[in-house]
């Protein structure tokens, strides 16, 4: 099962960490696994790349996680942005956990 948790300090987003395989296919077949890995990386491209800001990400294969952590001192308008876009995430995910409640849970920590 992949377990998405969401970090929170108040309403406050500051980061997720993503871990564990779906099992809901194999390798290169798993639908639910390409849905995760591909709204986690638009995601992450959306904040580092676009918005040019530098949220600590972290890969490790050995126990197939990813974590993301928002930086601090962000402006308004950034921190709006990267607030929408990782609650955009959650929705997204906790909506694929309800189509799929045996292969992801998305938890808020």
């Amino acid at each position: 099962m992949t377990t998405v948790s969401f970090h929170l300090e108040g309403s406050r987003i500051t980061g997720f960490e993503v871990q564990g395989h779906s099992g809901y296919a194999h390798e290169g077949s798993d639908i639910v696994c390409a849905g995760v890995t591909s709204a986690v990386r638009l995601c992450e491209c959306a904040i580092n790349d676009v918005l040019g800001l530098e949220a600590s990400v972290k890969y490790r294969e050995k126990d197939a996680s990813l974590s993301l952590k928002l930086p601090g001192g962000l402006g308004q308008t950034n921190e709006s942005t990267c607030q929408a876009l990782l609650t955009a995430l959650m929705v997204y995910l906790t909506e694929l956990h309800e189509e799929y409640p045996e292969n992801i849970s998305v938890l808020e920590v």
